[in-house]
């Protein structure tokens, strides 16, 4: 059972009906930092609603390379694990933890039950799809279009409005991983980015000072 107070906070748009609803039949799940939430030919069964933390969606290809996508954040919904459980297909992405993280699991009965039954979470389910695409279509626009030292500003920049931080946790074989590129690549531009007093590199941290797209 969900406490209602946690799904009125966080999702306000929801009929009084809803969240009576997602508080008797929708359960809670937690997630360590690191961890899993969702990886590739899973059964979906049921979406997750982010309460807490951070989740990086990703795809990941046969030799363990990783393709980064988009963040989810409390308040937000996969809309890819929604598509999968609705026509009963198996995960094509992969979901993990970047911080201590907490969800809502909705059983697939519920989630179609709700489309036709309350306004709000049509409403809902429908702007996951539009932002979680208009996401996706920028991070494409980046990695298709723009030269490596481009996307690296963006990724950077993009990381700094998620956390809401100028202080990056991030090593150079992580950043690597997310815009498939190699660590000595990244090694090299993080290194330019530092001379031209954009970024400050300590041991375990980077310092965002400006950054110029």
């Amino acid at each position: 059972m969900v406490e209602e107070e946690k799904i009125k906070e966080l999702f306000p748009s929801f009929e009084p009906e809803l969240v009576d609803s997602m508080s008797e039949n929708a359960d809670i799940k937690e997630f360590q930092a690191g961890q899993l939430m969702m990886k590739t030919g899973q059964n979906i069964r049921s979406t997750m609603l982010i309460t807490r933390g951070l989740v990086k969606i990703f795809r990941e290809d046969a030799d363990g390379n990783e393709f980064f996508m988009y963040y989810l954040q409390p308040g937000q919904a996969c809309a890819l694990s929604m598509i999968c459980a609705t026509r009963q297909e198996t995960s094509q992405i992969m979901a993990r933890a970047m911080t201590d993280a907490e969800s809502i699991s909705i059983p697939l009965e519920y989630m179609d039950k709700w489309m036709t039954q309350y306004k709000s979470w049509y409403h809902f389910v429908l702007e996951s799809y539009r932002s979680r695409f208009e996401e996706l279509l920028i991070t494409v626009d980046h990695i298709a279009f723009r030269n490596m030292d481009e996307r690296l500003l963006f990724y950077l920049k993009k990381q700094k409005e998620t956390v809401k931080s100028n202080r990056l946790y991030l090593s150079n074989t992580e950043i690597a991983s997310d815009l498939n590129s190699s660590r000595e690549v990244i090694s090299r531009l993080m290194k330019k980015l530092a001379d031209r007093q954009l970024i400050r590199i300590d041991r375990n941290c980077i310092e965002i000072l400006k950054l110029e797209l």
